[in-house]
Formats: C-alpha cells, sequence, structure tokens
C-alpha cells in the first residue's frame, strides 16, 4: 500500500521548488550571493538569471573565471570536507532567481536519490570537462580564438534547448580577465566580429553561430 502511494522522486522538481532545506532567493543585479572566504554552508541552483564566479588574489587583484546561466550550480564545493570556505564569489550580473540548498540537504539527496545523483555528477564531469577545454584553450590558441570561444560558451552554442544567442551585458574588461588578454585587443576582435557579421549589437549581444568558423579556422 505504502509504496503505492509513494511519490516518485523529480530532480527537476527538487530544483524548482522550495522545501526542506531549501529556498528561493531574489538577487538583483550586482548583488553578492556568496564572498570568497565565507563560509561554505549551501549550494545554489541558477533558475533564471547570469551570474559570475570571481576570485581575489593576496595582492588584491580581482579576476572573472567564468560566467554561469539558468541551469548551472554555484557554491557546490562545499560539499566536499577539505573546503570549509568559499574559494570564489558569486556575484549577479542580471536579476536573478536562484535555489539555496543547505550542505546538509544536498548531502542528503545525493546519498538517497540516485537521479539526482546522477544528474548532478553529469553536470559536475561536464564543468571538469569545460574546464580542461578551456586550459587548452589558453595554451595553445590565439587571444582571437579564445574571445570567439568564450562567446560562444556564453551563448550556450551547442547545447540543445539552451541557446541564448542575445547576452546580457557583459564588459570588455570581464572578457579580457576570461579570455587572457587586455580590453585593448578584446575591442579591436568585437569591433572586427562585428564588421564579419558574426556579432551584433540589438538591445544586447547578439551572437550568431558563424562565429564558429573563427574557433575552427586554423
Amino acid at each position: 500500500m505504502s509504496s503505492g502511494k509513494a511519490r516518485t522522486f523529480n530532480p527537476r522538481a527538487f530544483l524548482t521548488e522550495t522545501g526542506l532545506g531549501r529556498t528561493i532567493l531574489q538577487y538583483p543585479k550586482t548583488k553578492v550571493i556568496f564572498a570568497q572566504g565565507s563560509p561554505g554552508d549551501a549550494v545554489f541552483y541558477i533558475q533564471a538569471g547570469r551570474v559570475k564566479l570571481t576570485v581575489l588574489s593576496a595582492h588584491g587583484k580581482e579576476a572573472t573565471i567564468a560566467l554561469l546561466g539558468e541551469e548551472d550550480f554555484i557554491g557546490e564545493g562545499c560539499i566536499a570536507s577539505d573546503q570549509p570556505l568559499r574559494a570564489a564569489s558569486a556575484t549577479a550580473i542580471t536579476d536573478c532567481f536562484v535555489l539555496r540548498i543547505e550542505k546538509d540537504a544536498m548531502l542528503n539527496v545525493l546519498h538517497r536519490q540516485q537521479r539526482f545523483s546522477d544528474l548532478f555528477v553529469a553536470y559536475l564531469v561536464g564543468r571538469y570537462n569545460q574546464t580542461q577545454a578551456d586550459l587548452v584553450d589558453q595554451l595553445f590558441n590565439s587571444a582571437e580564438k579564445r574571445l570567439a570561444r568564450t562567446l560562444l560558451l556564453l551563448a550556450r552554442f551547442g547545447k540543445e534547448g539552451r541557446s541564448e544567442n542575445v547576452l546580457p551585458k557583459i564588459s570588455q574588461e570581464t572578457l579580457a580577465e576570461m579570455v587572457g588578454t587586455t580590453r585593448a585587443r578584446i575591442n579591436f576582435f568585437m569591433n572586427r566580429f562585428r564588421q564579419l557579421g558574426f556579432i551584433d549589437y540589438n538591445g544586447g549581444l547578439e551572437v550568431h553561430s558563424s562565429l564558429l568558423d573563427i574557433v575552427l579556422h586554423e
């Protein structure tokens, strides 16, 4: 009898609804979600909006290491017992809706629900693979190719059902930090991409799939 009444666990519903240890929060643009060095007591899931991750060096130099959006996790490093403090800061760069999952609630669902565990592990592997690809890109590709790849990733090119070819305003300084070059070089390449018809500015930065030609060109 009880098994017939048991509700099938739905990972997507878990990530879109409030519940024990889960709270949906709204962050306006520029609001800090968590700061580097603060206690890692929760994992966050972006339901809507964009978030940037930044790190601050001991000498006070800040760098943007990632721009994340809908269906991305942030702060997931806290589930590792050897990372009690945040290694980076997360800041909303657009208005955001974020699900805050307390660390204990996150560990509980990972241990008890195989479907959620599979979803989360697949996400982490995807992030790891992208980090490896970013490293190869940084070591072997030109700044122009790195910028083109960064813009395509931000537009989620190639991710079924998740294409966002019009991006929210992103400063050239932020792009320069992510690509590893100067703002002047970013400005030069962005103007060139626009002249070639790879990007447009229509209420935001519009990225066309033809920009892939820059990445694939030897």
